[in-house]
């Protein structure tokens, strides 16, 4: 009993930061995702990078791709493939919701966050977004440099 004690929880918190940036998010959406065992425990080490990652609907059922989890290291020949095509679970609702919405142009579907939930279940946090021009990023770039010259005042006065 005492080695459960000092156990400590896993804090798993990933985010493609580069989304916020490329992309105007309309909607987000917390999903599940299935898995291999392997796969579980690459995440748990933080192996996953959602650079290019986007999601697209087969038949009514959602997928993301791109989504590069990194092999676990004690995995032998059980191993996962990195890069292969992961199924996304959510509501039926959810899912006729979204597939209206991405029929719209301009839109699309990105993995943006990967947690793990208060009952130490993986989910991914997908975004509805809509992709920014070269224009609207130097407008972001420019709000974040006026709210970091803010800061910088503020606390030169303290």
């Amino acid at each position: 009993m005492a080695a459960k004690d000092k156990l400590k929880p896993i804090v798993l918190n990933l985010v493609n930061k580069k989304a916020r940036f490329d992309f105007e998010f309309i909607d987000t959406f917390t999903a599940g995702i299935i898995l291999a065992g392997t796969e579980v425990k690459a995440v748990r080490e933080a192996k996953v990078s959602m650079v290019d990652a986007y999601c697209y609907f087969v038949k009514g059922e959602l997928f993301v791709k791109n989504l590069h989890i990194g092999e676990y290291k004690h995995g032998n020949i059980y191993n996962h493939e990195p890069l292969r095509v992961r199924k996304l679970l959510l509501n039926k609702k959810e899912l006729k919701k979204l597939e209206s919405k991405i029929k719209e142009k301009g839109l699309t579907i990105i993995p943006y966050k990967v947690f793990l939930s208060d009952r130490g279940i993986i989910k991914v946090e997908i975004a509805l977004a809509k992709g920014k021009k070269s224009f609207d990023k130097r407008e972001t770039l420019k709000t974040r440099d006026n709210d970091l010259m803010i800061k910088k005042v503020l606390n030169q006065r303290r």
